[in-house]
């Protein structure tokens, strides 16, 4: 009778507990990643509407009320998407490996559901027939496109983030500040927790260049290992696509999904991709590594010297974490075959055929957009010098030819030197700041844009690189390390970034975008 009396008192006492126990809070979205998300969705504390919502209620709380401007057009099916994804769970179907990660994509990526701008109001109303490439394969993997991004106009500026489309895009650590561009819309959303991730494109600066300055992990792949079919070009042999994340390993479950060959991407190099990327993700990754501190990139012009100071920083725990650098590597000739290469002003006859790819065009020369007008005053400069470039003839047949990836004599001897430069040293990757100088105040974005590293070898040689954070400028705005490696070493790039991130973890969000709750 005691016996039972006692464990009467103990269910009693159980009952009570669960009774008054607290109830289990929904996921906090701020640096959620989509492990988190996914985790929450599967032990049933989130549901994916939950999420999706959550994300619509920090963009619509923050964006515009904080000076923003990084979201251009929240997609108005994505909780059609979020409520498919949990009936799938429910029905106890398997889910694929980016079920309800909600993401931003820049607003140059074809969107077959929603308007597909490239920064221009002259294509405010364009609906691409279909999706890019990337965005059909993000979305057969399960992630939801939650919204699109605001972007420099036609993606002419790596400095600012200004659109004729949507207007100016702030940094979210100050909104004194650049994002730079052209990816900067993405940036800032990603930064500021307003989707899971992102897309951005990067034909010079516009990956790297903005999530060094907003604390994210960006990756530029080689040329032709990733498909630019439907992303509007700036220019075609050098535009790559891909992720802005808030950790390497969110990144890496992107670029895992969107890596590979592409018929339809007429520079496609056919089983260059590893089979898993995610394998790289090894905490110990700098153990025995050779990095080559590229010194041209790290000293030259009026680099800041509190970023060096944060890079001789990254080196001091590179080098902790078990890595041998090497100081200095040079490229030879590196300056005198920069020169020669020069810049090929494509852009119109990449945007003509762009153009052909859509149903309804408003038109096929984007020239017309001189003859209405409708061009933000921060592009016209730039515009005007592709004008005069001709609209139906291939570049390589120009006089004198722009010779087009992978048959430029200029780029093809600096990426031999590049590689002959790391083979001669035995290195795994070069390293140097991502921007050798801070962001930018937004009211002087042109004149005193200074320090972009990016812009150099790895965009003219058709080099993959990444940059992870590796501080902050005056203890405010962030700094990046880049890695730039030899053709197709993304998985080595990857293991770098996600080793050096692992022993540092420089990352913090930006003050000001709590949980909309608080």
């Amino acid at each position: 009778m005691v016996h039972f009396a006692r464990c009467a008192f103990v269910v009693a006492l159980v009952l009570i507990s669960a009774c008054h126990a607290e109830p289990e809070r929904k996921l906090m979205l701020v640096e959620a990643t989509i492990a988190d998300i996914q985790n929450s969705i599967k032990s049933g504390q989130s549901s994916c509407v939950e999420i999706v919502q959550g994300y619509i209620d920090r963009i619509e709380k923050y964006d515009q009320a904080k000076g923003i401007n990084a979201i251009t057009v929240i997609n108005p099916k994505a909780n059609e998407k979020a409520t498919q994804v949990d009936r799938a769970l429910q029905n106890g179907e398997i889910l694929p490996d980016l079920f309800c990660a909600p993401l931003l994509i820049k607003d140059n990526f074809d969107t077959h559901d929603m308007v597909t701008t490239g920064g221009s109001i002259a294509l405010k109303d364009s609906y691409p027939p279909d999706d890019a490439f990337m965005i059909r394969k993000l979305r057969e993997a399960g992630a939801i496109v939650l919204a699109k991004t605001n972007m420099a106009e036609w993606a002419f500026s790596p400095r600012q983030t200004v659109s004729s489309s949507y207007g100016r895009t702030a940094n979210v650590y100050d909104t004194k500040f650049v994002p730079a561009g052209s990816s900067g819309g993405t940036a800032s959303g990603v930064a500021a927790s307003m989707g899971v991730a992102g897309m951005g494109s990067d034909t010079g600066n516009s990956i790297r260049g903005p999530s060094s300055h907003l604390a994210l992990f960006g990756i530029r792949s080689t040329i032709g290992l990733t498909s630019r079919d439907g992303v509007i070009p700036l220019a075609f042999d050098r535009d790559i696509a891909g992720p802005m994340a808030r950790t390497v390993e969110d990144g890496v479950r992107l670029f895992n999904v969107v890596a590979g060959d592409d018929p339809a991407d007429p520079l496609t190099v056919p089983n260059k991709r590893e089979k898993d990327y995610m394998k790289f993700l090894n905490a110990d990754g700098l153990e025995g590594k050779r990095l080559g501190v590229f010194r041209f990139l790290v000293d030259h012009e009026d680099a800041d010297d509190e970023i060096l100071t944060l890079f001789d920083a990254a080196i001091a725990d590179l080098a902790a974490a078990g890595a041998i650098i090497i100081d200095p590597v040079e490229i030879t000739d590196f300056n005198a075959i920069t020169e020669s290469i020069g810049w090929c002003g494509r852009f119109r006859y990449d945007v003509g055929q762009y153009l052909k790819t859509l149903s309804d065009a408003p038109f096929l020369d984007v020239n017309k957009v001189l003859d209405t007008g409708e061009l933000a005053p921060e592009s016209v400069e730039n515009f005007n010098f592709y004008a005069e470039f001709p609209l139906d003839v291939v570049p390589d047949d120009w006089e004198p030819p722009c010779s087009t990836w992978p048959n430029n004599p200029a780029r093809n001897q600096l990426l031999a030197n590049a590689v002959e430069a790391m083979d001669k040293a035995g290195l795994d990757a070069l390293i140097y700041p991502t921007w050798s100088n801070p962001p930018a105040p937004i009211d002087a974005a042109v004149e005193e844009y200074s320090g972009d590293n990016s812009q150099w070898l790895v965009p003219d040689a058709g080099l993959p690189a990444v940059t992870v954070p590796m501080g902050f400028w005056q203890n405010k705005l962030p700094a990046g390390l880049q890695f730039a490696g030899r053709p197709y070493a993304e998985g080595t790039l990857i293991e770098l970034a996600y080793a050096y991130e692992q022993k540092t973890m420089h990352r913090r969000p930006p003050e000001g975008f709590g949980e909309v709750s608080e």
